[in-house]
């Protein structure tokens, strides 16, 4: 190499380094990672982008911290210690249940990816001695929760549409169809079109919800929501509804569904379940919407009949619009039903059986991999998760076997 082409090269290294640092100076700084020592340490708040990263049970009671977690598992526990609610033994199975699944839901963040990255990316043996090393006081079995999320994040897939995996992404209810799937007569954007659509009547039209939603806007539901929270037997089987019934009852979120349904163009006269179909132009609600909108509007619904006194007059107003039961077809069946969710099962034999790129992507899991889905240990009335997850996996074996 001469001189002069020995000096090309240094000032381009110059010119390629000073780039580099200008590109990197430019870039926003990764959020730090997340020690294991400060995973288990109860008393740790994950902060990113300067604001703390919370976690929840049932999907709507907020935690910044497992110490905030702990508290309320005690208050919880003593809730119940009354006549007609929980003996030692069956308090000592709820304070379990509640500690797994809030550590669970710290660990699977629905906003950060750090917590499972520190988590799987450590053994079992380092997580032991992060534990043993932890000063501040923790429940009974805390230790034991925590490796047990280990080890069943280091051997599962969790499928959602904000999955970093594309498998997971491509497996989740909310993916994108571009060429849309044939469901019951009807063609639908994904198959979470579907399954929110199905829970309305055909008759049931945006008057027909627009009258309803001014009737539960007028009730106070404070009675009505301590009755189910006045009792273990209510209260327990069904924590997420109740919680998630809180939660849609309030006022202002039922004049959320209000202003969503107006913001949409579309008229008094239009039926729900059409509008949610494939039309013209595809994809005229997102996933997203059909979730939030289309099916937590008709979960209230169908909840509120279902868990109303008889004699309710809200009851038999949502009675008479057809949100007693699921209608498909010939088909009549309950909302909180095994029939209803074995449709579940129906739907996917189309997408992940009959549909060639879904079912590469699902038969293509090593099966040592267990399918699975957590979003902030939130739950669904219709289709509970342990449910949701067995026949994903169900399908899965299926799939292969094709």
């Amino acid at each position: 190499m001469t001189e002069r082409s020995r000096k090309i090269e240094a000032v381009t290294c110059l010119i390629l380094c000073a780039a580099l640092t200008v590109l990197t100076l430019s870039l926003p700084l990764c959020a730090q990672a997340v020690s294991l020592e400060a995973l288990v340490t109860p008393s740790t708040t994950n902060v990113k982008d300067g604001r703390p990263v919370t976690f929840a049970l049932y999907g709507f009671i907020e935690f910044k911290s497992l110490a905030e977690l702990f508290r309320y598992i005690e208050l919880q526990t003593q809730r119940w210690n009354v006549p007609g609610g929980l003996d030692d033994e069956q308090q000592r199975r709820l304070a379990g249940e509640l500690l797994r699944r809030g550590i669970e839901s710290r660990v699977i963040s629905m906003e950060d990816a750090r917590p499972l990255e520190t988590l799987v990316t450590h053994t079992s043996e380092e997580l032991r001695q992060a534990l043993a090393r932890v000063h501040d006081p923790v429940p009974q079995g805390y230790g034991d929760a925590f490796l047990a999320v280990q080890e069943k994040w280091k051997h599962s897939l969790n499928c959602w549409s904000a999955s970093p995996s594309i498998s997971g992404r491509v497996l989740s209810n909310w993916y994108p169809i571009e060429e849309g799937i044939q469901l019951y007569g009807a063609t639908y954007d994904s198959t979470e079109h579907f399954w929110q659509a199905v829970k309305y009547h055909p008759d049931v039209t945006l008057a027909d919800l627009t009258e309803l939603l001014g009737m539960l806007a007028q009730n106070d539901w404070g009675p009505w929501l301590a009755r189910l929270d006045g009792d273990p037997k209510i209260y327990l089987p069904n924590a997420y509804v109740v919680e998630f019934l809180r939660h849609n009852l309030a006022r202002e979120r039922l004049q959320w569904f209000r202003g969503e349904l107006g913001r949409h163009a579309l008229s008094a006269s239009d039926h729900a379940r059409v509008v949610q179909q494939r039309g013209a132009i595809s994809f005229r609600f997102s996933a997203f919407e059909e979730k939030v909108l289309w099916g937590d509007l008709a979960d209230v619904l169908h909840l509120v009949y279902t868990f109303s006194l008889a004699d309710d007059p809200i009851r038999k107003a949502l009675g008479a619009r057809h949100f007693d039961a699921i209608y498909l077809g010939e088909r009549r069946v309950g909302f909180i039903s095994e029939e209803f969710r074995s449709l579940m099962l129906e739907i996917w034999r189309v997408k992940y059986l009959k549909m060639a790129r879904f079912r590469e992507v699902i038969s293509s899991i090593p099966m040592e991999i267990r399918l699975s889905h957590f979003l902030n240990d939130g739950d669904s009335p219709d289709i509970p998760i342990p449910v949701y997850v067995g026949y994903l996996n169900q399908i899965r074996e299926l799939a292969r076997a094709r």
